[in-house]
């Protein structure tokens, strides 16, 4: 598709720009595919674009995306393009990233010496890392990806999560998008089907071809969660010409989460001994624990959802995965800490948290202060606790499981 309606200008492009965008994106937790969901208004392929439609150097362009979305994406390129792609083109996508990106590959004119695979999911990459990229494999003739340094200390576990070493994170670079490579190259890595890679590089690598680096950027990160999503939306707020803090942190904010489990089935055998109860962050001995991916401890689960929501940053599911074997049998304190590192993060600090059960046991009042001293250390900030009946009514009332209702109060940071 030739919205510029020049073929000479396409014929005198050396550089091919491909973005997959037909991706699903169950993780970012909304109806729509992941390059479609609204980001500060526009769609997340649109942004994505910018960078690209800003190159001083003509590229053709060209869209990779789900087959429901194509009249989708031609409109949002329609909308976006500029005067630096003189051919684009908007193509199907396949049942993997891999077979997306031979599709785009496939629609590459002939003349194109270079091609870059990118990402709409990194949709804030400025347009100096494409040209970035296109210069560094212009003047090494192989591919380049940019890389960031690790800067976390990083673990090897086995699969039950305990660590066996500690790797060195002086060799480690975090990679991203857009992933450049010289056109030929890439078409014969491509015409391999049996070949499956998690990127571009590491493709390209197995055919003995050297891939190099260079300086990645921050804002390059990619959106794949509801935290991801606000964070970009606050760059965005930031960047706009003045632009004050955006409203997600300027005003005090207030979330409720609820979390219900049911007790575990009595086992016949000990084999089949019910889990232990743990409720607010304590054991609690001699009790028939609760069903769930982790602990169950349905009060702190409360708790990390009321925060999240406070925060427009989704929910504990969404986030932690409720069938990540990591978190197996993972106690509250884990859930708890990671909350609070993303709230703050998102530009928040926790002003107090109120929590309610439901059920007719555990009976709190005995170990009540314990539990709010607890939790409150953790988050850094008050935390209240209280527990009732349902008078026999519900499932809580006939001692089948326990609910709890949390309350967050967020404070701008």
């Amino acid at each position: 598709m030739n919205f510029s309606g020049e073929h000479s200008q396409a014929e005198s492009v050396q550089t091919a720009v491909i973005v997959v965008a037909a991706g699903s994106g169950t993780r970012l937790g909304r109806p729509e595919r992941k390059a479609f969901a609204p980001l500060a208004g526009r769609p997340m392929l649109a942004h994505a674009l910018d960078g690209i439609f800003a190159l001083t150097e003509p590229v053709q362009l060209i869209v990779v995306a789900p087959d429901a979305e194509l009249e989708s994406a031609r409109a949002i390129v329609a909308a976006s393009a500029g005067p630096a792609v003189g051919y684009t083109s908007v193509v199907a996508g396949g049942a993997s990233r891999q077979l997306s990106v031979a599709a785009g590959l496939a629609a590459v004119a002939p003349g194109v010496g270079i091609v870059l695979v990118h990402d709409a999911a990194r949709a804030l990459t400025p347009t100096a890392q494409f040209e970035a990229v296109i210069a560094a494999v212009r003047a090494t003739r192989s591919g380049v990806i940019p890389a960031l340094p690790v800067v976390d200390t990083i673990k090897r576990v086995d699969q039950g999560g305990a660590v066996r070493e500690t790797v060195d994170r002086s060799e480690l670079v975090a990679v991203q998008t857009p992933q450049g490579f010289v056109r030929a190259e890439l078409d014969e890595a491509y015409a391999d089907p049996a070949a499956d890679f998690t990127d571009d590089a590491a493709l390209l690598a197995s055919f003995g071809h050297s891939v190099g680096t260079v300086a990645g950027d921050e804002r390059a990160f990619k959106i794949t969660t509801p935290w991801d999503l606000a964070r970009a939306e606050r760059l965005l707020a930031e960047a706009a010409p003045g632009a004050q803090m955006p409203s997600t942190a300027s005003a005090p904010r207030v979330g409720t989460g609820v979390d219900v489990h049911a007790f575990s089935p009595e086992g016949d055998d000990a084999a089949d001994a019910a889990p232990e109860l743990w409720i607010a962050g304590l054991h609690w001995p001699g009790q028939r624990g609760l069903s769930g991916h982790s602990d169950g401890d349905v009060a702190v689960h409360a708790v990390c959802d009321a925060l999240l929501a406070a925060a427009s940053l989704g929910d504990i599911g969404g986030i932690f995965g409720t069938d990540d074997p990591r978190l197996a049998g993972a106690h509250g304190e884990v859930f708890l800490r990671e909350t609070k590192r993303l709230v703050e993060r998102a530009g928040f600090g926790i002003g107090n948290v109120s929590v309610q059960l439901l059920g007719n046991r555990p009976k709190l009042s005995p170990r009540r202060a314990e539990a709010e001293a607890l939790l409150s250390g953790i988050l850094g900030a008050p935390v209240s606790i209280a527990a009732t009946t349902t008078d026999g009514l519900g499932f809580t009332g006939r001692g089948e499981g326990v609910a709890a209702i949390a309350t967050a109060l967020l404070l701008p940071a």
